[in-house]
């Protein structure tokens, strides 16, 4: 395990409009409010075009991810971090849980949750060094590297 420590700084409530995408609207936000990391929790509507990363496909050696598309208007809850790349660019990785008349489907918002009417976002800012999202070689994917107050202990 690694683990790093930060503080509370600003709190941002959000009100996203109809069609806006919610990984680029989030990340556009962040790096428009000098936002570095931070936790954000969302709550509104997903609209047709949404798409959602269900898993990886099966069978394969490389990682691929299984793409969902959500078919109309659907009810969403979603929680995410938000931490820089290794440049320095917020990038926001939020799960979702996304439903519509008694079918629920979860997944990944990064292939892209569009905002059908409602759109509301709770957006805490973590300040001190909590993390950065780092290029993985095995899996390709930018996983989270903390390090504890006073340095790296591996």
């Amino acid at each position: 395990m690694q683990y790093g420590e930060g503080r509370l700084g600003r709190i941002f409530v959000l009100r996203l409009e109809e069609g806006e995408r919610l990984n680029d609207t989030l990340e556009a936000f962040a790096r428009e409010q000098g936002i570095s990391r931070g936790l954000a929790v969302f709550l509104g509507g997903a609209g047709d075009q949404s798409r959602m990363v269900v898993g990886p496909e099966a069978n394969r050696p490389e990682i691929v991810p299984l793409l969902f598309s959500l078919s109309g208007a659907q009810e969403v809850l979603a929680v995410g971090t938000l931490f820089p790349d290794e440049e320095g660019a917020p990038v926001l990785h939020m799960h979702a849980a996304a439903g519509r008349e008694g079918k629920a489907h979860v997944g990944c918002t990064r292939a892209g949750v569009n905002v059908w009417l409602v759109g509301e976002v709770v957006l805490l800012e973590i300040l001190g060094d909590a993390g950065v999202r780092r290029q993985d070689p095995a899996t390709g994917f930018q996983l989270l590297r903390v390090s504890p107050p006073g340095g790296d202990k591996k």
